[in-house]
Formats: structure tokens, sequence, C-alpha cells
């Protein structure tokens, strides 16, 4: 009976900000919100988990690197002392 009673008035709370002024403010409010979010160079958390996933690969590779130019200087000093 009390899920009940909270559903009913979470639903008549609702229907009364609806037809408020609050609900044009928090629509003005979302409008002025996403322009000047829209303003900003953001990306989208897709983007930036894509670009991420990217910068690992990148790093994986790059530490590949370096231990290959490590191996070939240290077969490069190997082969001058001789």
């Amino acid at each position: 009976m009390e899920t009940r009673l909270l559903d009913e008035l979470s639903k008549r709370v609702s229907e009364l900000l609806a037809a408020s002024p609050a609900k044009d403010i928090e629509k003005n409010l979302r409008a002025l919100l996403s322009s000047a979010f829209s303003r900003l160079d953001l990306v989208t958390r897709e983007e930036f988990d894509v670009q991420q996933d990217v910068l690992g690969r990148t790093r994986e590779k790059l530490e590949q690197m370096e231990a290959r130019v490590a191996e070939m200087e240290k077969l490069l000093a190997d082969a001058t002392r001789r």
C-alpha cells in the first residue's frame, strides 16, 4: 500500500510540475545549457572512450618499439666493441 501511495504522490507531483512554470524553467534551462555546451569543445563519452583505446594501443606499440631500439643499440654496441 505504501508503494502505491508513493507512486500516486509521485505521479501527482509530476503532473503539478508539468503544469507549472517549473516545467518551462526546466525546458529553458536545458536549452541554455545545451547551447552553452555546444559552444564548448566537448566530446561525447563514446568519442573519449574510442580515443582512450587508440592511445592505449599506441602506448603499447611505442613500448614495443622502444624495447626493439634498445635491443638494436645493445647489439650495435656489442658489435663495435669486437
